[in-house]
C-alpha cells in the first residue's frame, strides 16, 4: 500500500521530488558509513533499502506499518522485516548490530530518550548510528505530524545522554535547493500571515494534520506549476554535508558506540 501524505513524500508525485530527493540523501551518504549487520528503524516504504544492501552483510527493519512491511517481504524477500511501533526496540537483543539508521523518525516519538537508549542498547560496542531529523531553525511554520524538532543543541544534549563519540553534520541545499526553499517560504508566509492568533502552535497536533496536509499539497502544486523544471531538476546531488549550524535542512548525526 502506498502512502503519499506530504509528510510521507511519494516518488509518483513529482511536486514532492525536493522533499524525496532530500529525504534520499541521507541513505546516499550513509553508504559510506554502514558496514555488517544493519537495523533501520523506520523504514517506511524502503526508500533506501536497495542503496544500503550492498554495503551490509544483513539487513533488519522496523516499521510500525503493517501494509508497508507486507509489501516490503515480497519485494525484498532477502532482509528480516518486524512490525513493532518504538520505542522499545521489541525482540531486538543487546549488542546486536554493527549499523543503525534511522531516518526522519526520532521527530514523531513521544519518548526520544527511551529511543535514545535503545538505539544504544542494541548497537555492538564500536558500533555505529546514524540518525537523520529536521532543524528546527530552518522549518517553515509548524509541522503536526512532529512531536517536536530539535535545534543541534538539543539534539546534542539528547544524544550526549549514552554516546561520548558523537559528530554533528548538518545536510546543506545547492543554488537550486535553496531557491526553491526560498520560493516555499514564501508561499508559506502567504497561508500563515492569517493565523493572527498563531493557532499553529495553539491548537493540538491532531486537528491540524488535515489542513496541513491540504494546505502543504497546494503549496507544493503551486511551485512546480510555477517552474516545473526547477522541482524535478532537483537530484541528491543537490545536497552535501558539513559541520551543523543553525542553517542546514537536517541534522545528521553520527554516534558511536
Amino acid at each position: 500500500m502506498s502512502i503519499s501524505t506530504t509528510e510521507i513524500t511519494s516518488t509518483s508525485i513529482a511536486s514532492d521530488n525536493p522533499i524525496h530527493q532530500r529525504l534520499l540523501y541521507a541513505y546516499v551518504k550513509a553508504c559510506d558509513f554502514v558496514s555488517g549487520d544493519l537495523l533501520e528503524i523506520g523504514c517506511g516504504e524502503g526508500r533506501g533499502i536497495e542503496w544500503l544492501l550492498p554495503n551490509i552483510q544483513s539487513y533488519t527493519a522496523i516499521d510500525r506499518n503493517e501494509h508497508v512491511i507486507a509489501s516490503l517481504r515480497q519485494k525484498f524477500p532477502q532482509i528480516t522485516l518486524i512490525q513493532n511501533s518504538v520505542p522499545p526496540f521489541s525482540g531486538i537483543e543487546n549488542d546486536k548490530f554493527d549499523s543503525l539508521v534511522t531516518f526522519q523518525v526520532i521527530e514523531h516519538v513521544e519518548d526520544d530518550k527511551l529511543f535514545m537508549d535503545e538505539v544504544h542498547r542494541v548497537l555492538k560496542p564500536g558500533g555505529m548510528a546514524i540518525i537523520s531529523t529536521p532543524n528546527l531553525r530552518m522549518s517553515l511554520t509548524r509541522n503536526p505530524w512532529h512531536v517536536r524538532e530539535y535545534t543541534k543543541e538539543e539534539l546534542m544534549k539528547l544524544a550526549e545522554r549514552k554516546f561520548s563519540n558523537i559528530t554533528l553534520m548538518g545536510v546543506y541545499g545547492s543554488t537550486r535547493m535553496n531557491e526553491y526553499h526560498e520560493r516555499n517560504r514564501e508561499s508559506v508566509k502567504k497561508f500563515t500571515r492569517f493565523d493572527i492568533f498563531n493557532l499553529q502552535y495553539r491548537l493540538p497536533r491532531n486537528l491540524l494534520k488535515v489542513p496541513y496536509d491540504i494546505l502543504n499539497r497546494v503549496n507544493r502544486n503551486k511551485i512546480q506549476s510555477g517552474d516545473n523544471d526547477l522541482v524535478t531538476a532537483i537530484t541528491t546531488d543537490d545536497f552535501h554535508l558539513k559541520p551543523a549550524d543553525d542553517n542546514c535542512f537536517d541534522f545528521f548525526i553520527i554516534l558511536k558506540k
